[in-house]
């Protein structure tokens, strides 16, 4: 339920933000460019509209070759832009994981978020109920071990047979302890993993949205580094701001599946501590206490690393939004054109951008 109401909350924080982030004169598709006379026009035209002060004629406009065939490729192949353009439907599509890519025509990506999501849910539901019903099989013997040795303990005499029967009981309890551990770790791994699931749900969600508005408001418009980073002091609104709605959802994934390992990673931690009490107060020197000892600090380094994790995601998400913003209105880093001249003969014009 928690997870449920963080990831709607989230969506509609975003589908509400995004008017905050909208281009003045956005929402008009971009219009293709007309190929050379005599020549059809191709199937994708580039969306690199010239440049503002670009003089008529110049043969150096913004993101222009002058040859047909180069520029008529599509641009930016990860989100080749499709007929497909109903967000009603791309995001019915997308309450299925991947469905808002198929329906977009990117079926790769829908691909591989459908066949990760369905391991991860198949994992966190019927191998971790599989994985727990064959440690209660496993425990079972030992418990019953141990009363057995508890009830001759009590029905003895003879303080040989004690000491043999205690030492019995205690080898038997201890089985059962590494066994319930076991049955602990499992828990733990299987609410990180129903995390990781979630995220990769919200991602899926976020990307098909992200897909639609590139596939009708693409821009190449020139985006402000600042404004960039201001935005991305909270995580996530600087790659709105640059209209990165998929790595948006990559961030939130993460930030979700990390946080949540850091949470369960604390629980084992305080469940192997309170362990390492009890059995301190009867042997330092016994081998459950050795793994006792040894899991605390697994756990203490696996939560740690996960915190890490978050601190550098963080500042990856405002160097990703700074950098994105700098080059949004880069396509290509050459510009070659070969056109003939009045005056006779051919002129190569060369231009590099940074």
């Amino acid at each position: 339920m928690f997870f449920r109401s963080v990831i709607i909350g989230v969506v509609l924080s975003v589908l509400f933000a995004v008017p905050l982030f909208a281009d003045d004169g956005g929402g008009e598709k971009p219009v293709e460019q007309p190929a050379e006379a005599g020549a059809a026009p191709g199937p994708d035209s580039s969306y690199a509209d010239p440049a503002p002060d670009a003089v008529a004629g110049d043969p150096l406009q913004k993101g222009k070759t002058g040859i047909v065939a180069i520029d008529t490729l599509t641009v930016n192949e990860w989100d080749i832009p499709t007929k497909r353009n109903s967000l009603p439907l791309t995001m019915l599509f997308a309450l299925f994981p991947g469905g808002g890519q198929y329906y977009t025509e990117h079926y790769v990506r829908g691909g591989f978020i459908t066949g990760i999501e369905l391991l991860l849910l198949y994992e966190v539901t019927a191998n971790k109920s599989y994985q727990h019903k064959r440690v209660l099989e496993q425990v079972e013997p030992f418990r019953d071990s141990v009363s057995i040795y508890t009830r001759m303990l009590l029905n003895s005499s003879s303080r040989d047979s004690l000491q043999y029967y205690q030492e019995k009981r205690s080898e038997f309890v201890a089985r059962v302890h590494e066994k319930s551990d076991k049955k602990m770790e499992q828990e733990d791994l299987r609410k990180a993993e129903t995390a990781w699931m979630y995220g990769l749900y919200l991602y899926s969600f976020f990307d098909a949205f992200g897909i639609w508005y590139n596939n009708n408001y693409r821009s190449t418009e020139l985006k402000s580094m600042k404004t960039a980073l201001l935005w991305s002091i909270i995580p996530g609104f600087g790659q709105m701001y640059n209209r990165e709605f998929g790595k948006m959802g990559l961030l939130y994934m993460a930030f979700i599946g990390s946080a949540t390992s850091i949470w369960t990673s604390q629980n084992m931690v305080e469940y192997y501590l309170d362990r390492k009490h009890m059995v301190e107060g009867e042997s330092t020197t016994s081998e459950e206490y050795e793994r006792v000892v040894e899991r605390v600090t697994y756990y203490r380094k696996n939560r740690n690393q996960y915190i890490w994790a978050i601190a550098l995601i963080y500042l990856y998400s405002m160097g990703d939004a700074a950098v994105d913003a700098l080059l949004s209105d880069f396509d290509n880093p050459m510009h070659l054109a070969v056109l003939p001249r009045l005056e006779g003969g051919v002129q190569a014009l060369m231009s590099f951008d940074f």
